[in-house]
């Protein structure tokens, strides 16, 4: 029984025990994560909230596997990612994880086009493949005739778009969003949190980082930092 136990356990998309990150500073050792466990199973929506320094950033660059954990067992879709190399952790990003980041980070003079078909770049995709996959994901998102537009001549709420896109054009496990409407007006903003809502419809595992109760309150799942440590672990009901 413990054998299928353990099984079960490594199914989840994310299985975290024990993480802490430290930093040094000088001869200060600052904690940013002080043991956090965390799951996450595929098809989850979770929002990631906490004030000023309780390790939203820290634990969202472990998760996106951006930087390692000092302490603890990270694994990613079944796989342990401690100890791995740069070169590694690059090619997991690329296959597991679409980024939203608040500042869209598009390159400026690519078309929405390009901008969305940059992560398959280094998948050995022929140019024709990595095309027709990028115009899939500008479709899923409503930018089909924006493909061709450069970043300047978008709004903002369609140069998010593009990001989504870009995030979801490797088909990854997991889609890390990162204050998705902070740069955003509050009209354009319930439209991307309603398209977020969408991809998680259609199966995307979400987990999305927010100090807005009313955005965390789109996912199913809250999870509140405090000083390094889960504060509060709960789903969010819907009456």
């Amino acid at each position: 029984m413990a054998e299928k136990a353990d099984t079960g356990a490594q199914k989840a998309l994310i299985r975290m025990v024990g993480i802490e990150k430290a930093y040094q500073m000088g001869d200060i050792t600052v904690p940013a994560l002080r043991g956090i466990d965390l799951s996450v199973e595929r098809n989850e929506y979770i929002a990631v909230m906490g004030p000023s320094g309780s390790g939203k950033s820290t634990l969202m660059n472990i998760i996106g596997c951006l930087d390692l954990p000092t302490k603890g067992s990270y694994s990613l879709n079944s796989q342990d990612v401690g100890g791995l190399n740069d070169s590694q952790l690059s090619e997991i990003r690329n296959r597991n994880i679409g980024f939203v980041f608040q500042t869209f980070n598009l390159l400026p003079r690519a078309t929405a086009l390009h901008n969305v078909e940059l992560p398959l770049i280094y998948s050995g995709l022929p140019a024709s493949r990595r095309r027709d996959l990028a115009r899939e994901a500008l479709a899923q998102v409503g930018l089909a005739d924006r493909m061709k537009h450069k970043p300047n001549e978008l709004s903002g709420g369609q140069r998010q778009r593009v990001a989504i896109a870009r995030a979801l054009v490797n088909r990854p496990s997991l889609i890390l969003a990162d204050e998705p409407t902070g740069n955003l007006d509050s009209k354009t903003g319930e439209e991307i949190m309603a398209l977020l809502q969408n991809l998680h419809d259609q199966g995307n595992t979400i987990v999305l980082v927010t100090h807005e109760e009313y955005i965390a309150a789109s996912a199913r799942r809250v999870i509140r930092l405090r000083d390094g440590l889960v504060e509060e672990d709960a789903p969010i009901s819907r009456l």
